[in-house]
C-alpha cells in the first residue's frame, strides 16, 4: 500500500487543508482545555460573541469588533456540545480605536440551533455619547425629504460616502443577527458589501429598509447574498427579517429578541479588564 510520503504534494496540499477544517481534538466529557487565542476556533468564537452583542446592544453607535484574543478555553459538555470561555479585547467598528474588554461564553449545541452566547463587557466610550451618536444618525434619517437609496457600499475601493455612513452602520447591526444565527463552531461570517438599500416611509417613529446584503463566509471563502428588511428606533431591539440565497428555506424572524441588551450583555464604564 502506498504510503502518505508518496502523495503528490497537491494531494498532501488538501489533505492539510482538510485536517485544518476539523473538530477540536475531543475532550474527555466536562474536560476543559487552553487554547492558543491566536488559534482559528477562538477567534470564531469571539467574534460570534460580538455578533450577538451588537444585534441585541441595538445600537450603531456602539458596534464593536474585535481586537485580541487574550485567553480562550475550551470545555466539551456531554450531550450539549463545545462551549468556549473567552477574555477578548474590542475595536469601535468604525475608528478602530480601543472600545473595552469583554468576557464570554459560546456554546455550540450539538442540534441545529444558533450558538447560546452569554458576555459582559467594560466598554471605554460613554452611554451618553453612545446615545447621542444614535439620536444623530436617527435624526439624520428622519429629516430626509425623499426615501434614502443606495448601492455598492462601500464602493470598489472601500469608501463609504458620508451620506452612507447611516445606512452602513443599520447594515453591521442587523446582519449581526443572520451572522451569529449562522455561524457554527467552525464556520464564521463578515459582512463585505451593501449591495443595494432601500428606505420605506412608515407613519410611526419607526426607521425601515430593505438591504441586499454580501456576507463572507470563512473559511469556504464563499460570498452569500442575502436580503434583510430592517427596522430600528434609538432605545428598541432591532427587527430583522432575512433570506440568504443560499438557504432553501423562508425569512427568519428576528424579532422575538429581548429588548435593549440581553440578559447576559453588560454594559459598564471603565479600564479593561
Amino acid at each position: 500500500m502506498q504510503g502518505l510520503s508518496a502523495a503528490p504534494p497537491a494531494a498532501f496540499l488538501l489533505l492539510l487543508c482538510f485536517s485544518a477544517l476539523q473538530l477540536p481534538a475531543a475532550a474527555a466529557p466536562g474536560a476543559e482545555r487552553e487554547l492558543s487565542p491566536s488559534s482559528r476556533l477562538a477567534a470564531g468564537a469571539a467574534r460570534v460573541a460580538l455578533h450577538y452583542l451588537n444585534f441585541q446592544t441595538a445600537s450603531p453607535g456602539a458596534l464593536q469588533a474585535l481586537g485580541q484574543v487574550r485567553k480562550a478555553t475550551l470545555k466539551s459538555i456531554p450531550d450539549s456540545g463545545h462551549k468556549y470561555y473567552l477574555q477578548f479585547t474590542t475595536e469601535d467598528y468604525r475608528s478602530g480605536e480601543n472600545a473595552g474588554s469583554c468576557l464570554a461564553t459560546v456554546l455550540y449545541p450539538k442540534t441545529k440551533s444558533p450558538p447560546v452566547v452569554n458576555i459582559k463587557c467594560m466598554q471605554s466610550k460613554d452611554q451618553e455619547q453612545i446615545q447621542e451618536e444614535d439620536n444623530r444618525l436617527y435624526q439624520k434619517i428622519r429629516h430626509q425629504t425623499k426615501p434614502i437609496t443606495g448601492n455598492n457600499i462601500p464602493d470598489s475601493h472601500g469608501n463609504i460616502e458620508p451620506a452612507l455612513e447611516p445606512l452602513w452602520a443599520l447594515a453591521v447591526a442587523g446582519s449581526s443577527y443572520i451572522m451569529w444565527e449562522k455561524s457554527t463552531e467552525n464556520m464564521g461570517y463578515f459582512m463585505a458589501q451593501v449591495k443595494s438599500v432601500k428606505q420605506w416611509i412608515r407613519k410611526d417613529d419607526f426607521t425601515e429598509f430593505d438591504y441586499t446584503i454580501l456576507l463572507h463566509e470563512i473559511p469556504t471563502q464563499d460570498i452569500i447574498s442575502c436580503h434583510m428588511r430592517l427596522t430600528w428606533l434609538p432605545g428598541h431591539p432591532l427587527k430583522v427579517k432575512y433570506f440568504c440565497a443560499s438557504e432553501n428555506h423562508g425569512l427568519e424572524d428576528g424579532s422575538g429578541m429581548e429588548s435593549g441588551s440581553a440578559a447576559g450583555v453588560l454594559h459598564e464604564k471603565g479600564p479593561n479588564f
